[in-house]
C-alpha cells in the first residue's frame, strides 16, 4: 500500500513539473489556454505516454474552462451622461455613483455633442430586440428631441461619456449600479436617483428622462462602442466657444483632480466636481490621462524656482537645529544661513520631484531622461470648466492651497489632506490655463491628435 503511494506521489510530481514548464511555454502566447494545452494527446481516460492520472486530468480539464470563462468575461462598457443632467449639474453626483459602486476599472472619458449622422446610427442599434415597443417610441423621441443640436429647447446637447473595463462590465453596468426604469420613488441606482419614468392616467409614457444610457447587452454594447470610436473626432473633444454665457470676460480654466482619488473605489472624485457645480460653469472637455515625469515637471516646472527661495528657511532651520551646539565654538543664524544657500537648490528640487511621483507615480530620479516621456502610472481627471470670470470662481471655490486653512465647505477644507493631497488643481492665470492644457491635451483637437477613447475601443473591439 505504501508502495503504490510512493509511486502516486512520484507520478503526480512528475506530471506537475512537467504542467509548470508547459504553462511556462504557453503562457505568454495564450492568454486563455485550452485544456488540450494542459493534457498530451492520446485516448480519452488516459492520456498516452502521460503519467497524468485520469482524475488531475479532469481537475485541469476544468480549471482550463474556468480560465477561459474569466478572460472571456472582461468587457469595456460604458455611461453616456445626457444633456439634461449635465444642464442641471448632476454630474457630479453620477459620476460619484460610478466611481463608488462599480467595480470596474475607470478607463476613459470624453465630452461629445452628436452630429444628426451619428444619432440616426446609434437609434439603429440602441434598442435591445424585444423592447416593449412603447419604450422603444420613448427612446427614439428622447434622443430626437434632447441630443440633436437642433433641438425644441434650444441648448447646446453636451454628453459626457465615460468607459470601464472589468469583468461582465456591460451586464454590472446596466443592473446593478446604472438600473432600470422603474415608477417607484427609490434611489438605489442611478437612475432611481436622476432619472425619471412617467406614465399618465392611460398608462403612455407621459416624462422620460433616463440621466444616463448605456449598452443593452454585450452585442450591443459593441455596436454603440464602435460608433463613438468612429465619431470620436467629429462629434467629440474639447467644447469651448460653443455656449452662450451672457455678459462678461469669458474664460477656460483647467480643473485636475489629483490621483488620491483615484487609488481605490470611492465617490471622492464625484463629490469633488459636485462641489465645482457651485460655480455655474460648465465642463466642455475632460480627459483621464496618466501623467508622465515629463508632463509633471513641465506642469509643476514653475514652483522649482519658488522652492528655492520660498523653502530655503527649512534648511537653515535644520541646519541650526542640528549644528547648533555641535562646536566648541558658537554657531549661529547667520552661519546656517550660508550654509542653506549651499544646498537651498539641492532641497528645492528634492520638494519638487515629491510633487513629481505623487502627481506621476513614478520617482523621477529612479528613470532615465529618455523614460521621463512615458513613464507614469497614476491616473488624474482634467476637466475644462468655461463661463464669465471661471478662473477665479473655480478657485474660490477650490479654496487655500493648505486645507487646513481653507474656508470651510471648499473642496481642499472637504477633501484635502495636506498641502500636495489637497483634492485638485485649478489654474491660477489665463496664461496658466492654456499652457497646462496643452501639457495635458485639453486643446482643440486637430485631425493629428490621437484620440484616446477611439484607440481604447478599437483594440477591444479587435481582441
Amino acid at each position: 500500500m505504501v508502495a503504490k503511494n510512493n509511486v502516486l506521489i512520484a507520478r503526480t510530481s512528475i506530471f506537475f513539473i512537467w504542467f509548470l514548464q508547459r504553462w511556462k511555454d504557453i503562457r505568454f502566447s495564450h492568454p486563455c489556454p485550452s485544456a488540450s494545452q494542459f493534457i498530451p494527446s492520446g485516448k480519452k481516460g488516459k492520456p498516452k505516454g502521460s503519467p497524468l492520472p485520469q482524475r488531475v486530468a479532469s481537475a485541469m480539464l476544468m480549471f482550463s474552462r474556468k480560465r477561459k470563462e474569466s478572460c472571456v468575461s472582461e468587457e469595456l462598457g460604458y455611461a453616456l451622461i445626457t444633456p439634461y443632467s449635465l444642464y442641471k449639474s448632476r454630474t457630479g453626483g453620477i459620476i460619484g455613483r460610478l466611481l463608488g459602486n462599480t467595480k470596474l476599472e475607470f478607463v476613459a472619458t470624453r465630452m461629445y455633442i452628436f452630429s444628426d449622422e451619428f444619432l440616426d446610427a446609434y437609434k439603429k442599434v440602441l434598442c435591445a430586440p424585444g423592447m416593449d415597443q412603447a419604450l422603444k417610441r420613448a427612446w427614439c423621441d428622447y434622443i430626437d428631441q434632447n441630443l440633436r443640436p437642433d433641438n425644441p429647447y434650444g441648448m447646446l446637447p453636451r454628453c459626457m461619456l465615460l468607459m470601464f473595463r472589468g469583468d461582465n462590465a456591460v451586464r454590472h453596468l446596466k443592473e446593478e449600479v446604472i438600473g432600470s426604469f422603474t415608477e417607484q420613488p427609490v434611489g438605489d441606482t442611478i437612475r432611481g436617483t436622476f432619472g425619471d419614468f412617467i406614465r399618465d392616467g392611460a398608462g403612455r409614457i407621459h416624462y422620460f428622462e433616463p440621466a444616463v444610457i448605456t449598452g443593452a447587452d454585450p452585442e450591443r454594447n459593441r455596436e454603440h462602442l464602435r460608433l463613438f470610436a468612429e465619431y470620436a473626432m467629429r462629434d467629440g473633444g474639447v467644447l469651448s466657444g460653443r455656449i452662450e454665457h451672457g455678459k462678461g470676460t469669458k474664460q477656460g480654466t483647467l480643473v485636475m483632480l489629483k490621483p488620491d482619488n483615484f487609488e481605490r473605489r470611492s465617490r471622492r472624485a464625484g463629490n469633488i466636481i459636485d462641489t465645482f457645480s457651485l460655480t455655474g460653469l460648465r465642463i466642455v472637455g475632460a480627459k483621464l490621462f496618466r501623467m508622465t515625469v515629463a508632463q509633471g515637471e513641465e506642469f509643476y516646472g514653475p514652483l522649482k524656482d519658488i522652492f528655492v527661495k520660498k523653502l530655503k528657511f527649512l534648511v537653515s532651520n535644520t541646519v541650526y537645529d542640528r549644528l547648533g551646539d555641535a562646536f566648541a565654538f558658537r554657531f549661529t543664524e547667520d552661519d546656517a544661513e550660508r550654509v542653506a544657500d549651499l544646498f537651498a537648490e539641492r532641497n528645492a528640487t528634492c520638494e519638487f520631484n515629491k510633487i513629481v511621483e505623487y502627481m506621476t507615480g513614478v520617482n523621477p530620479d529612479s528613470i532615465s531622461e529618455h523614460q521621463k516621456s512615458t513613464a507614469g502610472s497614476a491616473r488624474c481627471l482634467a476637466l475644462l470648466y468655461e463661463g464669465i470670470d471661471a478662473i477665479q470662481k473655480v478657485r474660490t471655490v477650490l479654496g487655500s492651497t493648505d486645507p487646513s486653512k481653507a474656508a470651510p465647505g471648499t473642496v481642499r477644507s472637504d477633501f484635502g489632506r495636506d498641502l500636495m493631497r489637497n483634492g485638485a488643481h485649478a489654474s491660477d492665470s489665463p496664461e496658466n490655463a492654456l499652457r497646462e492644457r496643452k501639457i495635458v491635451g485639453l486643446l482643440r483637437d486637430s485631425d493629428k491628435d490621437e484620440c484616446d477613447v477611439s484607440k481604447l475601443i478599437y483594440e477591444y473591439l479587435d481582441e
